[in-house]
């Protein structure tokens, strides 16, 4: 009798340097091991963060949250290559198979890792949204990186031509959105409960904003189209739920505006399904974006959806069908749009369902997690498990 033991899966090395809570990229790779491991690959989510960040924590609460194996590297800066043995140590112990990186830094660290442990290189844009002094150098260091990695998953159709710019051949480059558990965002509860637990007034239109704090988001834009409306009598309200270094200046804003009881800044939200239910306009304002996971999550829960014309947005939403685009940097269009919406309860639910419907029919997560195993699995030469 011949015994057969079960081959060990392959093991995917997702990296990312993170400060504070994360953002969108988090919410999809800390949610990927529980769906790649029935495709036949055990996947680790190793973190660069500062030592003793506050708001990591965060991060540590979404690991658990969906059984991800996390694992933690102290890193101190762009410059701080204390963490190459110890990432080094990782790739050999737990015999990693594929590098999978998610910036500028750890596809700068997957090249050079190579050199002592051979692995299948990948890694996925997801748009520099937050410019500093030091963005420009970081995309360099990209530019250099990206060519010599074997895929590059793109979540958008403007960062997949990006990518080609910066000489990343045809063959290397995939188009690879985000998805969403439509399952997980399932509205559990009506907006009039959802309000009232927020202690939001029934008689109030609730406008919401989820995002890190941040000047790309343009939530100053939005700020000052909802003092415009409340000040021309219309009974809207704003919430724009995150964290971030821009909220001093918001919170200034506020201020001046004198609009400090109809527009809060609650700060970070673990789970933001709540608020969504509670919004009955969601609004985007960024000038900048990849394919934003905030626009999936209210899609899904059945908010209807007002956003800047960006990126990988107007994939999402189709204009006039499933909710309304309107030019980024511009607050007479955004005013405009959640006028019109404001006054248009059929249109709002028009754009709710058809949102829900195209998620669903498009962007489910489970789907994408599949698309990418099999990309894993053109790497590695595998004949997939399935």
């Amino acid at each position: 009798m011949t015994l057969r033991f079960p081959r060990p899966l392959p093991v995917v090395f997702d990296t990312r340097v993170v400060t504070g809570s994360g953002g969108g990229p988090d919410k999809t790779i800390l949610n990927s091991p529980r769906f790649l491991t029935p495709l036949g690959y055990r996947m680790l989510c190793g973190y660069l963060t500062p030592p003793n960040d506050p708001g990591y924590a965060d991060i540590e609460r979404k690991a658990a949250k969906y059984g991800a194996p996390l694992i933690t590297i102290p890193d101190r800066g762009a410059t701080d290559w204390r963490v190459v043995p110890k990432l080094l140590k990782v790739c050999r112990d737990e015999n990693v198979s594929i590098w999978h990186g998610h910036d500028y830094k750890t596809n700068a660290l997957g090249l050079l890792l190579n050199r002592f442990w051979p692995m299948r290189l990948v890694t996925t844009l997801h748009g520099w949204v937050k410019n500093t002094a030091r963005t420009p150098l970081y995309y360099r260091i990209d530019r250099l990186c990206l060519p010599r990695y074997e895929r590059v998953f793109c979540v958008s159709e403007d960062l997949y031509d990006a990518a080609r710019r910066s000489g990343v051949a045809r063959s290397k480059c995939v188009l690879l959105e985000n998805g969403i558990d439509t399952a997980e965002y399932t509205s559990s509860r009506t907006t009039a409960e959802a309000k009232s637990l927020l202690g939001v007034p029934a008689g109030e239109f609730l406008i919401g904003a989820v995002g890190r704090l941040s000047p790309e988001k343009g939530f100053d834009l939005l700020i000052r189209s909802v003092k415009f409306l409340r000040d021309a009598g219309h009974p809207v309200r704003l919430r724009i739920v995150g964290e971030g270094d821009d909220r001093p200046r918001l919170e200034a804003l506020r201020a001046e505006l004198g609009s400090g009881d109809y527009v809060s800044l609650p700060g970070w939200r673990a789970d933001v399904r709540g608020e969504f239910e509670a919004m009955d306009l969601f609004a985007l304002s960024s000038l900048r974006e990849g394919l934003p996971n905030v626009v999936l999550e209210a899609m899904a829960l059945g908010v209807p959806c007002l956003a800047t014309r960006i990126a990988g947005v107007p994939k999402l939403i189709d204009h006039g069908v499933s909710g309304e685009l309107v030019p980024p940097g511009d607050g007479s269009a955004l005013t405009a749009g959640i006028l019109r919406l404001l006054g248009d309860s059929e249109l709002r639910l028009r754009y709710a369902e058809a949102g829900r419907a195209a998620i669903v029919a498009r962007y489910d997560f489970a789907g994408r997690m599949t698309r990418l195993a099999r990309a894993y699995d053109e790497l590695l030469e595998r004949a997939p498990d399935r």
